[in-house]
């Protein structure tokens, strides 16, 4: 089961990911560049959940670990982000088992390096 690496643009206080298998960037050092957040999600086996392309495109250079969750969704309150984000979590935790590079759309799911292309949600 993979654990995750929440990065500095998404919420903090979020209950979702205040467990065992999330760690946020604030939790480490919310000075750490995006260099830094890679090799440590690299050498800890984490999944870097983001809203920051650049991590995709490291993604799409390299072999996991890091495995990426791209969130692609742009602006939302922060009342319908959770409710989103509640939604579709299950099905980015079993995505990622098998794919390194997960792009999260509001009407779709994509998938890199494994399975291919998931349908609308």
């Amino acid at each position: 089961m993979s654990r995750f690496l929440i990065d500095a643009n998404l919420p903090y206080r979020f209950g979702l990911w205040r467990n065992g298998d999330c760690e946020h960037v604030f939790d480490h050092n919310e000075a750490w560049t995006d260099l830094e957040i890679w090799r440590y999600a690299k050498e800890n086996d984490l999944v870097i959940v983001t809203k920051d392309a650049d991590f995709s495109d490291w993604a799409m250079l390299s072999e996991p670990p890091p495995r990426v969750v791209h969130l692609h969704i742009g602006n939302m309150r922060i009342r319908d982000f959770h409710k989103f984000i509640q939604i579709i979590w299950p099905e980015i935790k079993l995505l990622i088992e098998s794919h390194k590079l997960i792009i999260v759309y509001a009407d779709r799911i994509e998938c890199v390096g494994g399975n291919g292309l998931r349908g609308n949600l």
